[in-house]
């Protein structure tokens, strides 16, 4: 046999033949092996024996009933075989050599044919099963469950072809598990599917899709026509549930790509023409009308991939409707309508396809729109994504503003206004962005210095690794950080949760689209984000590599809002919105809620009555009389108005001013309403509707002061303690929730689960070395597939450094490390390696900053939704993962970024020298890691053009050597990348039908709420749940703030009652785009628009906030009227300052945030920050403070002035963040100041009048007033504060201890006159210890008890006279003064502690003493001296070598250190030995052959394989393209054709074949006439790319002579696609036509592509040239094909293996994880003949370790079997290390050591049995030398074999194998004289054997003649350690004893 890896002729284990040659020849039978047993093979053999199959075996595989193969003695090599080879004492399996002359041709390859192999059950449909896995997703997890419900009677799982294939118990009656030990699936059954028949649409979808028995009843054929009715009346109830969309997608895909729909529907459709049983024929018309909609269904879902399927079954349903209906069937009158449109539909797609437009399953078909303007498409059918056309075309959108005077024409053109402007919101920012960056491509300034006001760009962008994440796939995605250092981004609005974001790498003629899925300001800093990408750029992820570099641009909107609302409005059916008679009509007549207009229907509002008050009857709130007064209700007359208000109107507006207590009113209301919910309810619960995280905690808190049970937050954060047991995902936690959930929802759930989970195992390998490639530099034993064999020999020719090895554990040592000069060898290789300074390096903060909630962070909070418990999980489970990647990591990576030991492990066996030595480089690591990060986040890397020019790598510069790094870590991400990608698929697709089911789930608990709230971003997501839960009474908070749109996809059609409760002369919606603000009126909220044409509505009239003097900067400037409730008159004066309300007017300029558009101001912030401490020195708490800004730039400026210690607790917020809040005193900055006037939007009301509305007791506010007073409103409140003298340039502060004292404050450092908030005096209060304050004047603290005296301390605690050392507040403690003492254990004079006893103070001098050893201590005086001397001496190792080690080592001979002498044994292959005398088990087990092949293969790269003789398919990424696709395969995997159209095209010639075909032009010689970017004219020709070069402006390079008519002024010219070289086109055509010159005399014949004349690059992309190319891939296909064999040669061998291992016993037994990991192997598909033949290699060997281990279990004594055991695991450790190739030499080493271990387990097994037999001296001594040549280390030769075989001769007379201390001999002739029957002999506890005649049972007791043991016993009994002695007649049992009927004999014995 030929080892298609190995060197020269191979000895393994396979059984099939090598691949051919590169030139396409066989490689020659191996020749016979010079082993001994070379004759002896282990099958082959013709089995003799029938045998029946047993029963268990039967069940599991049902075609052994017919063979022998099992259980009887047929064909297993060492029964009656063909091929019987020569006993031999040991039990090592000999090698298979050769093909066999026998056995079925197609498995001949094979050296062991399986005995009694049936090649029928390779078409078995379990065999389809193993292998079947392009919808592994779908079966999966079904594995290990199963199926819904039985079969109904009558009906069998299924059971096999046919009974013969039953063995005992039958295929389908068995266990019910597959051979691998997982459940069998089987398919559903008649009555579960009549089952759902009964349940509704959404159970129904959920149940068949998470079903694997609805994929096998699929493919069942034939099928009843009864069961295919069934299946689609089933199919057609599923495809009804709307809001399980990823499900019903599912379910879909599995029965479009299903035999039944392809194969077996369009069979029984032609059928019915012909059946004329009449019960069938009634049920048809309905049968047809469900066949039309699943057809509509699947072609709406999958128009591209079901087109043809569904235009087939058009076709045989239309005669076959008419054939029905001339026979007398009454077809449904819809049927004929619905028929037709499908036929349009398909008629339709079939013209997009001919087009070349239909490409994708997200085609999308467009309707009219009688309401849309001529050339606009229907809104319902708009991509939400920004299109092509969008981003290249000059056009604007049509948009219609939002009305705000008048009503609407109709429900549709509301719907279309706000969807096409909520739409541009987020679309026109991108669209304008990506424009200006396609404008601007040509005026040569990067793009990373450009600025862009509509978004934000980040560069060299890359996808790095796929994370899993509860929601399905994200990627971790690099971008360039360098451009972005200015950016803090903790405060910046960059990459938020939820942000969209577009990539693209070729100017945006193709994208991606993605929302940010996380952000980490910490990996932020490093370029790191994680994305989540749309549906539609999923499926175009597989052609990106990870060389791919992508423009990111980012919109700041957050896109998941815009989708959800979007989605709504689309769905909506004008029909069905809520109110359209007010909303969309404007009518101001508004009526009761409709539930209210029953006939006696009445309230009891006891329940929200002021304390104190009656009790009031239940009364009609329609009756206005019967309404309680304002003081009965405890409320304000306006109050009272807006409760009527809200109870009796379906929709009510309720407006509430600042401090007017509308969340007060709100709260009676909601109280009032379910305390009667009785009226309304109807089990549906109230939705509260919130804009902000923080009102609806405030709403809920409320709502639970008065209703302890039935609330539901749903949302993201909660800060709220009360809540947290209310938050949805807690109540879905709850530890019986599971319980009560449906059975479908449980089932589903635990199904899809199991899918993602195992997907997720899948992924997390590829993912995790992904993300080890992105810690650090790779180890080269895992990059070395990637390097040319070349450059791999140049690497392995390192520098050594015997010396500085060390010795014990350590890392393994790193090549490429040392390489790239970062190895341990750093300080060894001179001073050339430098490393640059940390230009990144943070400085740390002097002192703690106090923690500001960022805007990013607020933001992001209000972003995340549920799913951020999910986040957490996903974080903890990232967590969890980090040790497993940590500890991958250690072994992958030479050296780890991650690292943070900052110097390598110092262990006890290293030399000073050497520690030394590790210091220095400990002391570089820092920097030296800086410069690798620098350099791993570079994109360069070397062509490969490049690195072919190379030869010694070592030479290269470091620049270089980092280039080439890079290209070789790009071929290993991008290797594990395309791994990746079908687990990838797997993993999304459960994720999102998983999260279908949680939303369902979800529902079960909100249908039983009686409260339900939610913010507006929730309640956008939660949409399609809200249509479901279909609540009748809404109340929306904050109503005034939510965009209209938000506002109306909230309601469903079943809403009755809406409250709006907010106030719209505060904060308004928030629009990204200005102008459709402004002039489209988006940012007019449904609150503010209803106000606006006349609704009915009340406003709050009386605030209790704002001290008067506050409230006047509101009224009447901002709100008409405003009254001061009398509470607000009570408040105390502001401490420390002479006014309440001050404004400090100043002119210093702002100054602009770079990132953003926001300002700071650092005067303002100086002085805020001064007059907080200020107050904060007047004994106010922290709490009572808070500081507002009007920018979010100015909140970083405020922080880093405000240290934790000082200003923890002082809430610091910009103003948009702090509506609904309030606080004692406000401090507000302005932060505006420019010379140009700008006051941005400080001249929005809105805004102004929440900054000046937050003061309960003080305002102080500071900005440029000058330059407000140009706004007409500042202008009016700054008139009203210089009437009040409450403006001015400078604020008055007053000492409150010296009130004469006062201060003018108009900058931050005027307030250094009051240090402690007093004044400029000292304080001179007397303490108790009697010292002064030193303090100045201070407020705070009056009576001194939280004083600290920091004076030194005056008192004397020695008897020296030493005063205390510390200070006056501190414990004095002992004296620590230092004085000089002698120490009583050595004498040495040493400074000792005043207190301390110097017989306790450890000496520093040197130790002067001598270790037992002989060389001195090194350690202090004081230590006790060290046993292990670090010294280095020689030490002789046992293996006769001679190294230094540490000298406590070389004492220690029980753990001697590994030998490093290097092997330099010769090896079969010629090659020396590359490992060491440790690595090669003292020459007994060598390591493999690592020198290089270094041939060219066919597909023109290089061999990477080690010291191989026929080369393998080649390993490297498959090169070939076309203009349509890249084949993403390893090179040696046959590449798939392309079947695209050809696209050589010009205005002469147009080829008509398909791309991989020839073409059926000729080249065209007119040169082209473009004109290139320069403005001359081309030098190329018609049809072929322009090049580059021109012959004017690069007139040297073109004109440069190579063929010979370069310099002709007419000359074309062509550049090669593949490397960019330029050559004349006449020369080159001739070149490209020389393999058909017959008379060139050139041999142009070879198997190869073309290369380039210059460089020697194959040509593999080039139209001209496609007819050659072609030529020539489809030759190198045919060489592929021989090279790899054919698949179904491959897929029969495979099966082989798998019932080979089946038979392993001993390997299953004894190495199960091996088992396991082989079994695992042979499941998978795309095996080749080596890696086949590897495993076989691996698996023979792994059974004779097996046998060995079966031996050594209970035949061995405990001494011998720790020995055995260690020398076992060597070779188990040998055969399975992860470079093992099983070459020649590998191979003979291993037989020779299986051999010796063959004859110790022997030797031990006869030692054991003849334990308790004395051994005289020269039988003791024999066993011993024979244990010494056995146990010896050095190799096992031919020799020693011949020794040891004639010794166990010898020893047979003396040591039989029976332990019986006689020879076999003597021991027959004794059972021939005794006579007895088996059973009968029997062996003592000391194992002495007698005999029992008669019966064979023991019937009496007496003693042992040899050991006096007792013996015998009673009643057929045997005596406690008496037993039955095999070893004499070979019985299992007792004669007497029943299991002596079968047991003592072998049944197959008996012939017929």
């Amino acid at each position: 046999m030929s080892n298609p890896r190995g060197g020269g002729q191979q000895r393994g284990r396979g059984g099939f033949s090598g691949p051919q040659r590169r030139d396409g020849s066989v490689p020659g039978r191996r020749q016979a092996s010079r082993s001994p047993n070379r004759t002896r093979g282990r099958g082959g053999g013709q089995g003799e024996g029938g045998g029946r199959g047993q029963g268990d075996r039967s069940q599991r595989y049902p075609d052994e009933k017919a063979q022998g193969s099992r259980g009887g003695r047929g064909g297993d090599g060492r029964g009656r075989g063909l091929w019987r080879g020569e006993n031999a004492p040991h039990l090592h399996r000999p090698v298979i050599r050769g093909r066999p002359t026998n056995g079925p041709p197609s498995l001949r390859a094979f050296g062991r044919p399986v005995s009694g192999f049936n090649p029928t059950l390779l078409n078995h449909p379990f065999q389809a099963r193993v292998n079947h896995t392009e919808h592994t997703h779908h079966q999966r997890a079904s594995r290990s469950m199963t199926d819904l419900s039985a079969s109904p009677q009558g009906e069998e799982p299924q059971r096999g072809r046919e009974e013969a294939m039953r063995g005992r118990g039958g295929f389908g009656r068995g266990r019910g598990r597959w051979r691998d030990g997982t459940p069998e699936v089987r398919k559903l059954g008649y009555r579960t599917l009549e089952g759902l028949l009964e349940k509704e649409a959404s159970e129904v979808a959920i149940t068949l899709s998470s079903s694997s028995g609805l994929k096998n009843l699929l493919e069942e054929n034939p099928m009843r026509s009864d069961l295919v009715q069934l299946i689609c009346q089933v199919l057609c109830k599923a495809f009804q549930s709307r809001i399980d969309r990823k499900n019903v997608m599912h379910l879909a895909h599995v029965f479009k790509d299903s035999t039944f729909f392809r194969n077996l529907l369009p069979y029984h459709v032609t059928g019915m023409m012909s059946d004329y049983k009449q019960d069938r024929r009634d049920q048809y018309p309905q049968h047809v009308s469900n066949i039309i909609s699943l057809l509509s269904h699947v072609l709406n879902m999958f128009p591209h991939s079901s087109v043809q399927s569904v235009s087939m079954l058009v076709a045989l349903l239309k005669p076959t409707i008419n054939q029905l209906r001339a026979s007398g069937v009454d077809i449904l009158d819809s049927t004929d309508g619905d028929l037709e449109k499908v036929q349009d539909m398909v008629d339709h797609l079939q013209e997009k396809s001919r087009e070349g437009t239909l490409r994708t399953d997200n085609y999308s078909f467009l309707a009219a729109d009688e309401d849309a303007p001529p050339g606009e498409e229907d809104f319902r059918t708009m991509s939400i994504y920004p299109t092509f056309d969008e981003f290249h075309l000059d056009q604007r959108p049509f948009l219609r503003p939002n009305i705000m005077s008048q009503s609407f024409p109709n429900a549709r053109i509301y719907l279309d206004t706000h969807f096409r402007l909520l739409r541009e919101d987020f679309v026109r920012p991108l669209r304008e962005g990506v424009k200006q960056i396609l404008r601007d491509n040509t005026d040569g300034v990067p793009i990373n210095k450009r600025r862009f006001d509509d978004i934000r760009v980040y560069t060299d962008t890359r996808l790095l690794l796929p994370l899993c994440t509860s929601t399905g796939i994200a990627y971790k995605v690099q971008f360039d950080p360098q451009p972005l250092k200015f950016v803090r981004w903790e405060n910046s609005k960059r990459l938020i949760y939820g942000s969209l974001v577009c990539l693209s790498m070729d100017n945006f003629e193709t994208f991606l689209f993605a929302t940010v899925a996380d952000r980490d300001p910490k990996f932020l800093k490093h370029g790191l984000v994680n994305l989540s990408f749309s549906s539609e750029s999923r499926e175009r992820m597989a052609m990106v590599q990870p060389s791919d570099t992508f423009l990111m641009v980012e919109t700041t909107a957050y896109f998941e809002a815009y989708r959800y609302v979007l989605e709504g409005l689309q769905e909506e059916d004008e029909n069905d919105v809520p109110f359209q008679r007010y909303i969309v009509e404007c009518n101001t007549e508004v009526d009761p809620p409709a539930y209210l207009r029953v006939e006696g229907r009445s309230y009891d509002l006891s329940c929200i009555t002021a304390e104190g008050q009656e009790k009031i009857p239940p009364f009609n709130p329609l009756t206005q009389h019967a309404w309680p007064d304002e003081e009965t209700m405890g409320l304000d007359e306006s109050q009272l108005q807006a409760l009527k208000l809200a109870l009796t109107n379906e929709l009510a507006i309720i407006q509430g001013p600042p401090g007017t207590g509308k969340t007060h009113v709100g709260l009676k209301i909601a109280q009032a309403l379910l305390e009667n919910n009785k009226a309304w309810s109807q089990d549906c619960p109230m939705l509260v509707v919130c804009y902000t995280n923080h009102a609806l905690d405030q709403f809920l808190e409320g709502i639970h002061g008065f209703l302890k049970k039935g609330i539901v937050r749903v949302g993201g954060r909660s800060n709220s303690e009360t809540l947290k047991s209310f938050g949805l995902r807690e109540l879905t936690r709850a530890a019986n929730f599971r319980k009560g959930l449906p059975h479908h929802l449980r089932k589903a759930h635990h199904r899809i689960y199991t899918e993602m989970e195992q997907a997720e195992e899948l992924l997390k390998r590829q993912t995790a070395q992904l993300e080890c490639s992105l810690r650090g530099v790779l180890r080269e034993d895992f990059l070395e597939r990637y390097i040319s064999s070349e450059h791999w020999d140049s690497l392995c020719l390192q520098p050594v450094y015997d010396d500085f090895e060390r010795v014990g554990k350590k890392k393994k040592h790193s090549m490429i490390a040392e390489w790239l000069g970062i190895g341990s060898n750093i300080s060894l290789q001179g001073p050339q390696l430098t490393f640059g300074a940390d230009e990144n390096e943070a400085q740390l903060e002097d002192e703690e900053l106090i923690d500001i909630e960022e805007e990013a962070e607020l933001i992001q909070a209000e972003r995340i939704l549920l799913d951020s418990d999910h986040r957490d999980k996903d974080r903890q489970k990232l967590k969890r993962d980090e040790k497993t990647i940590a500890d991958m990591a250690e072994e992958m990576l030479s050296l780890n970024l991650n690292d943070t030991e900052p110097q390598p492990d110092q262990s006890r066996n290293q030399s000073q020298a050497q520690a030394e030595e590790w210091q220095v480089q400990g002391h570089q690591k820092k920097k030296m890691k800086q410069m690798v990060r620098k350099e791993l986040r570079k994109t360069s890397a070397l062509s490969e053009a490049q690195e072919r020019h190379i030869r010694d790598v070592w030479s290269l510069s470091q620049i270089d050597k980092w280039k080439l790094y890079r290209l070789w870590l790009l071929r290993y991400r991008t290797d594990l990348r395309n791994q990746s990608l079908a687990a990838e698929q797997l993993y999304q697709d459960a994720a999102e039908r998983l999260n279908e089911i949680r939303r369902r789930e979800d529902l079960c608990v909100l249908k039983q709420a009686l409260v339900v709230g939610m913010t507006t971003t929730g309640a956008a997501k939660y949409r399609q749940a809200l249509q479901e839960l279909r609540p009748r009474l809404v109340i929306v908070e904050e109503a005034a703030e939510v965009l209209e749109a938000h506002t109306i996809t909230t309601l469903s059609k079943a809403c009755q009652h809406l409250i709006l409760i907010g106030d719209h002369q505060q904060l308004r919606p928030s629009a990204t785009v200005y102008d459709l603000a402004k002039n489209f009126n988006l940012e007019v909220s449904m609150f503010e628009r209803l106000v606006k044409v006349n609704f009915p509505f009340v406003r709050l009239n009386y605030q209790h906030r704002m001290r008067p003097s506050i409230a006047r900067l509101l009224t009447p400037h901002i709100y008409e009227t405003l009254e001061n409730h009398p509470s607000v008159l009570e408040y105390d004066n502001v401490k420390g300052l002479l006014t309440n309300l001050f404004f400090v007017d100043h002119s210093q300029s702002e100054e602009e945030i770079k990132d953003g558009r926001s300002h700071q101001n650092p005067h303002e912030a100086h002085f805020v920050v001064e007059l907080c401490r200020y107050l904060l020195n007047q004994d106010y708490k922290p709490s009572q403070i808070t500081i507002l800004t009007t920018y979010t730039g100015q909140l970083h400026c405020l922080r880093k002035l405000m240290p934790s210690p000082l200003f923890t607790g002082v809430k610091v917020h910009v103003v948009d963040k702090y509506q609904g809040e309030e606080n004692d005193i406000i401090i507000l900055s302005l932060v505006r100041s420019n010379s140009q006037g700008r006051v941005g939007f400080l001249n929005i009301s809105n805004r102004v009048c929440v900054a000046l509305s937050r003061a309960k007791m003080g305002l102080y506010c500071i900005g440029n007033m000058d330059m407000l007073s140009s706004v007409k409103l500042w202008s009016n409140i700054l008139h009203t504060l210089r009437e009040a003298d409450q403006i001015g340039p400078a604020l008055t502060l007053s000492c409150q201890n010296h009130p004469d004292k006062r201060i003018q404050a108009s900058c931050g450092n005027d307030f250094k006159g009051a240090p402690e908030g007093g004044c400029d005096q000292p304080c001179e209060y007397r303490l108790e210890c009697g010292h002064v304050c030193t303090r100045m004047c201070h407020p705070y603290d009056a009576e001194h008890k939280k004083y600290k005296c920091m004076k030194d301390c005056p008192k004397v605690k020695c008897e020296l006279g030493h005063k205390c050392m510390k200070r006056c507040y501190q414990e004095c403690g002992e004296c620590r003064v230092l004085v000089n003492k002698i120490i009583p254990s050595c004498q040495h004079n040493q400074e000792v502690p005043c207190h301390q006893d110097p017989a306790t103070f450890e000496c520093q001098e040197d130790c002067q003493k001598t270790l037992p050893c002989g060389h001195p201590c090194k350690a202090t005086c004081g230590v006790s001296c060290t046993s292990q001397c670090m010294t280095r001496v020689q030490m002789e190792l046992r293996c006769g070598h001679v190294q230094k080690e540490p000298c406590y080592i070389s004492r220690d001979h029980k753990n001697e250190p590994n030998c490093r002498q290097k092997c330099g044994t010769t090896l079969k292959c010629g090659h020396t030995c590359p490992g060491s005398c440790h690595a090669c088990y003292q020459g007994r087990l060598h390591r493999g052959c690592t020198h290089k092949c270094q041939a060219t293969l066919v597909c023109s790269h290089p061999c990477r394989e080690p010291c191989v003789r026929d080369c393998p398919p080649c390993s490297s990424l498959c090169e070939n393209r076309c203009l349509h696709s890249i084949c993403k395969k390893t090179c040696g995997q046959p590449c798939a054709r392309c079947i695209e159209p050809c696209e050589w095209q010009c205005p002469h010639y147009t080829c008509t074949k398909l791309c991989h075909e020839p073409c059926d032009r000729p080249p065209c010689s007119v040169p082209c006439n473009k004109e290139l970017p320069c403005g001359h004219r081309c030098i190329g020709l018609c049809g072929d790319p322009c090049p580059k070069k021109c012959r004017v402006c690069n007139k040297d390079e073109v004109t440069e002579i190579f063929f010979g008519n370069e310099d002709e002024p007419d000359a074309c010219f062509i550049q090669l696609e593949d490397c960019r070289h330029l050559f004349e086109a006449k020369g080159m055509d001739q070149y490209m036509s020389l393999d058909e010159d017959q008379a060139s005399g050139l041999d142009q014949r070879a198997i190869k592509l073309k290369e380039c004349p210059r460089c020697r690059t194959p040509i593999r992309r080039n139209l001209r040239y496609g007819t050659h190319i072609n030529r020539s891939l489809a030759a190198i296909e045919m060489v592929k094909e021989k090279i790899n064999g054919l698949p179904d040669v491959i897929k029969q061998k495979q099966e082989v293996l798998r019932l080979q291992l089946v038979e392993q016993i001993n390997l299953k037994n004894h190495l199960p994880k091996e088992f396991d990991s082989i079994r695992e192997k042979l499941n998978t598909n795309d095996l080749s003949l080596q890696q086949l033949w590897h495993l076989e290699n691996l698996m023979s060997f792994l059974e004779s370790i097996g046998k060995l281990k079966e031996m050594q279990k209970e035949r061995m004594t405990p001494q011998d079997n720790f020995k055995f055991s260690r020398k076992l695991e060597e070779v188990l450790k040998f055969l399975l290390d992860r470079n093992q190739r099983f070459f020649d030499q590998q191979v003979e080493d291993l037989e020779r050591e299986l051999k010796r271990l063959s004859y110790l387990a022997e030797l031990n097994v006869r030692c054991k049995k003849s334990e308790f037999k004395l051994f005289d001296d020269v039988l003791a001594s024999e066993v011993q030398l024979l244990r010494e040549i056995l146990e010896d280390t050095l190799p096992f030769s031919e020799g020693l074999e011949r020794t040891v075989k004639k010794k166990f001769t010898e020893l047979d007379a003396k040591l039989p194998v029976s332990g019986l201390g006689i020879t076999d001999d003597e021991r027959v002739m004794i059972l021939k004289a005794i006579g007895l029957n088996k059973g009968h002999w029997y062996k003592c506890p000391n194992g002495h054997v007698y005999a029992i005649g008669e019966c064979g049972g023991a019937m009496e007791q007496s003693k042992c003649p040899e050991c006096n043991a007792d013996i015998g016993g009673t009643n057929h009994t045997l005596l406690q350690g008496n037993d039955v002695a095999s070893e004499m007649d070979g019985a299992q049992h007792a004669a007497w004893s029943d299991a002596a009927n079968m047991g003592n004999y072998n049944l197959m014995d008996f012939e017929d």
